[in-house]
């Protein structure tokens, strides 16, 4: 029987806190060898996503932890019980990290032989990647050939007429790897079960893993167009998967924000049951993080023992003609905000050490050459001037199609309730007209007054010439929400 992870640890720097075990404020190299065994032992995930896109990373991952923590995972098999998972860069879109992809994929037979020697045998501690910005089929399928025909395939080439690359460093396994599609805007989200199809028709697997991204969607389009591209994907998947007879386990990319998901120790109910149909939810730095360890924990076992539901339906056609108008009042109000949002991001605290690399947004013809920061910089910004980016686009939305949205979007009530609890109106930052639709929506909250308190001081900053105090408003703002953005 296959095992398939369900509580995917990530890397992504939305945390306020930095754990007990990081040298420094912001976490690197050694700090994430010890964040997957702490993960895995101590917080009870099942699988540790390994980011090698946009920073440096180390690639000894299953060397380390096996020769520091041998004793844990004697007993917690890497592969087996805990699962490493390779974030890739995606050559086609990211030119100047593509042969990252090439140093990345070749460390999995390295990790595959640490692991030989440790537990004596041939299972494959690393055997799946993730290729984010999937636009096609041919992009994952080249990361799938390279490995196999390349990485594997060189290993029988003579060497001159001297001996072969196997005979002279030893074998290369495993022979394949999976490869995960992550899907991340609009139109290859709604195409999801058409590529993975594609994908597919030439290859003999049981199962597949793919990735749904929450976060840019939201940056890209708004919370509610992310949310419904979400269920639209899962629900085709679904479909998709009953047609070919292949098992699909769908990954949504969650974090703590509404804005990027809203999965925090006290929602894991209420996510698990919005994102029906998605076998595995990411964990990410803020809640873990963020949360007392207990809290975590038990969070992370409901999680781990939740039964997999059946997604529901979504209108396709309905959401997507919602989604154009919304997401072009999302857009536009966002772009009032980037000069405000660039000033503040300066504030935001890195949490990680990684190169910067430009995101969808900054792709999108619609911005006009305009650059946006990160999506978890940019939901920071926005809540430390007291505009939470939910409530943005809102008061495009009709009666009707707040009730379309609120039928298929269970929680759009509870969200925007939690995000407009550190909405802050009287820092001038709302978007004309947001707080009349906000009061016809008549979503009950309570303001948490320290936190505006905090974003007016934030907005008075700005106002007079930022200082040395605003990086200390903007953390203990973020502090109030229990995550950074």
């Amino acid at each position: 029987m296959v095992t398939v992870p369900k509580c995917m640890s990530t890397q992504h720097p939305d945390n306020v806190h930095s754990p007990f075990f990081a040298q420094g404020t912001v976490m690197e190299g050694e700090d994430e060898i010890q964040e997957a065994y702490y993960a895995f032992s101590h917080l009870g995930c099942d699988e540790q996503m390994w980011d090698c896109e946009g920073k440096e990373t180390d690639d000894f991952v299953v060397k380390k932890l096996l020769a520091t923590y041998g004793d844990y995972f004697r007993g917690q098999r890497i592969g087996k019980d805990a699962f490493i998972t390779l974030r890739v860069p995606n050559p086609d879109v990211e030119k100047s990290e593509a042969k990252i992809l090439l140093e990345t994929l070749e460390s999995i037979p390295r990790s595959f032989d640490s692991a030989k020697l440790f537990y004596g045998d041939d299972a494959p501690p690393i055997f799946e990647v993730i290729v984010p910005m999937t636009q096609s089929a041919k992009d994952v399928d080249r990361v799938y050939r390279f490995y196999r025909d390349f990485i594997i395939g060189d290993q029988h080439r003579k060497l001159g007429n001297d001996i072969t690359v196997r005979e002279w460093l030893g074998e290369f396994k495993p022979e394949k790897v999976n490869v995960i599609p992550l899907f991340e805007d609009k139109e290859r989200i709604l195409a999801a079960d058409r590529i993975t199809k594609e994908y597919l028709a030439d290859k003999e697997v049981s199962h597949q893993r793919v990735f749904l991204a929450r976060s840019d969607p939201a940056m890209n389009y708004g919370l509610v167009s992310a949310v419904l591209l979400n269920k639209i994907a899962l629900h085709k998947l679904h479909a998709l998967s009953q047609e070919i007879g292949v098992r699909i386990y769908p990954i949504v990319g969650v974090g703590s924000a509404p804005f990027r998901g809203n999965l925090r120790p006290q929602t894991v109910w209420r996510v698990e049951e919005e994102y029906a149909g998605a076998h595995t939810l990411t964990v990410q730095s803020a809640f873990k993080y963020d949360n007392p360890p207990n809290v975590v924990r038990q969070a992370i076992g409901v999680l781990r023992e939740a039964t997999e539901k059946k997604p529901k339906h979504v209108d396709e056609q309905e959401s997507v003609r919602i989604m154009d108008h919304y997401g072009w009042v999302y857009q536009a109000q966002l772009m009032a905000l980037a000069p405000v949002i660039n000033r503040v991001s300066k504030y935001v605290p890195a949490r990680r050490k990684r190169k910067l690399h430009v995101g969808l947004f900054g792709y999108s013809r619609s911005v006009e050459g305009v650059q946006l920061p990160r999506a978890i910089t940019l939901t920071a910004a926005l809540y430390s001037i007291g505009m939470p980016p939910e409530l943005l686009g809102l008061n495009a939305l009709s009666d009707r199609e707040v009730a379309f949205v609120r039928e298929n979007y269970r929680g759009f009530d509870a969200d925007i309730g939690d995000a407009l609890a550190f909405f802050n109106p009287k820092a001038g930052f709302a978007p004309e007209g947001l707080a009349e639709k906000i009061a016809e929506l008549g979503i009950d909250y309570s303001v948490n007054e320290a936190h505006a308190k905090l974003t007016s001081k934030v907005a008075e900053s700005l106002k007079k010439g930022e200082n040395g105090e605003t990086s200390e408003l903007v953390l203990r703002a973020a502090s109030e929400r229990k995550f950074l953005g």
